[in-house]
């Protein structure tokens, strides 16, 4: 029955007790322990801070990000469309150039026909000319006296000579 209702002295030396604990613990455990919390209470803090900074710069690298892959194909277009001018260039510039040789070959192609036609002439002109001697020297060869006779003699030489 003692535990039930204790006596005066047992509460005495349990409050003694409990102070000389509360004291003891007050000087020499409390302290760390609180500066343990206060030093585990500011990691935290500055690890939420932390991880709040990464945040803020992560969505600033994604910002950055977003526009690096903008600038980037805002250049691949920019460069698309030079490369396709410049093939319109070559395009162009070598369907120029095409259409001058074409020009140049045909004045050279009708140069040649001129100067071969030319040429053709003066060979039938010669042959002619040929022609002509050699019939005028058959004639001339042959003396007649009579005029009819000298007409069917150059009739008959006109016949049987080969014009080529």
């Amino acid at each position: 029955m003692e535990l039930i209702t204790p006596g005066l002295g047992l509460l005495f030396w349990m409050t003694l007790a409990f102070l000389l604990l509360l004291f003891i613990l007050g000087k020499f455990a409390w302290k760390p322990i609180l500066k343990m919390l206060h030093e585990r209470e500011t990691s935290i803090h500055e690890a939420l801070n932390a991880a709040n900074q990464a945040k803020e710069e992560m969505k600033k690298l994604k910002f950055s990000n977003e526009q690096l892959m903008q600038e980037a194909k805002n250049e691949r277009d920019a460069m698309m469309n030079e490369a396709r001018k410049i093939k319109e260039k070559i395009i162009e510039d070598a369907r120029l150039k095409a259409g001058e040789e074409a020009s140049r070959i045909i004045e050279s192609a009708k140069e040649s026909i001129y100067s071969e036609k030319m040429a053709a002439m003066t060979e039938l002109k010669n042959q002619i000319a040929q022609s002509s001697l050699d019939l005028a020297r058959l004639i001339l060869k042959r003396e007649l006296s009579e005029p009819r006779e000298q007409e069917a003699y150059i009739k008959g030489l006109l016949k049987d000579y080969k014009f080529n």
